[in-house]
C-alpha cells in the first residue's frame, strides 16, 4: 500500500497481524454479504480461541461455520443460532460461549463501538434473561436496560463496489449489517467484488466512507443460496 491506496493483492496481506485471542467483527446475515474469502483466510491462518461478533455463525461447511469445524472460535456474540447444526451443538454441550444478542441491538453495539459511544439503553430485552444482571434505568414511563458496545481487533466486511481509498458500496440487501462491522474494528478490513478508479463513484452513493477502511482485496464469490426453494409450473397447453 502506498498513500491512500489501501489495496492488497493478496489474503495473507489482507489479514496480517490476526492472532489468537482476537475478537473479529464480521459482517453479513445468513451468507448474504459475507466476506467469504476473508473467513477462507482465517481458516487457512488457524488463529484460535476467537470472539466472533455477527448475525449468526454462516452454516455448516461454509461461511463462519468453517471456523466453527476447526473449533477456532472460543465465544460468538450473535443473534441467531438456528440453520447451522454444529453451532447448535457446540453451545449445548458447551465447547461454545454463545451471548445471544438481539438483531437490532447487536447492530446498535457495531454502531455504537464504532462511534465511541461505550454502552446506550435499549427496552429491546427488558425482562427476559437478555436483561439479566445488566443495569437498569427508568426514562419517562418505561424501563431500559444498559447494553455496552462491541469493538474489535479486525472487523471483516463484503462490499459491492470500492476505490482504491477504501470508499464503498453495498448492494441491496447484501448491506445488512456489513456498514456497523465496519466502524467497529481496530483494522477494517473489505473484500469486493468491484474495484473502481478513485472518483468514479458518486459521494451521494457511498455507503461506508474510506476513512474507516485499511484494507481492500478483490474477491471471488461463491455466493450460495441459503435455501433454494423451487416452485413447479404448471403446462397450461
Amino acid at each position: 500500500m502506498a498513500g491512500f491506496n489501501k489495496v492488497v493483492e493478496s489474503y495473507d496481506a489482507a489479514m496480517a497481524g490476526l492472532t489468537d485471542n482476537m475478537t473479529i467483527i464480521a459482517g453479513g446475515f445468513g451468507l448474504c454479504g459475507i466476506p467469504e474469502g476473508l473467513i477462507s483466510q482465517i481458516r487457512k491462518m488457524a488463529t484460535t480461541n476467537l470472539t466472533v461478533v455477527s448475525n449468526n455463525c454462516g452454516v455448516d461447511g461454509f461461511g463462519l461455520g468453517v471456523l466453527l469445524q476447526q473449533k477456532q472460535i472460543r465465544k460468538m456474540i450473535s443473534s441467531y443460532v438456528g440453520e447451522n447444526a454444529l453451532f447448535e451443538q457446540q453451545l449445548l454441550s458447551g465447547e461454545l460461549e454463545v451471548e445471544l444478542t438481539p438483531q437490532g441491538t447487536l447492530a446498535e453495539k457495531m454502531r455504537a463501538g464504532g462511534a465511541g459511544i461505550p454502552a446506550f439503553y435499549t427496552a429491546t430485552g427488558y425482562g427476559t434473561p437478555v436483561g439479566e444482571g445488566k443495569e437498569t434505568r427508568k426514562f419517562g414511563d418505561r424501563s431500559y436496560i444498559m447494553e455496552e458496545s462491541v469493538t474489535g481487533d479486525f472487523s471483516i466486511v463484503k462490499a459491492w463496489k470500492a476505490d482504491k481509498y477504501g470508499n464503498c458500496i453495498y448492494r441491496h440487501t447484501a448491506q445488512n449489517f456489513n456498514p456497523m462491522a465496519a466502524t467497529a474494528g481496530k483494522i477494517t478490513v473489505v473484500e469486493v467484488e468491484e474495484l473502481v478508479e478513485t472518483g468514479s463513484l458518486n459521494p451521494s452513493e457511498i455507503h461506508t466512507p474510506g476513512i474507516y477502511v485499511d484494507r481492500v482485496i478483490v474477491g471471488t464469490f461463491e455466493k450460495r443460496i441459503e435455501r433454494k426453494i423451487l416452485t413447479p409450473t404448471t403446462n397450461n397447453q
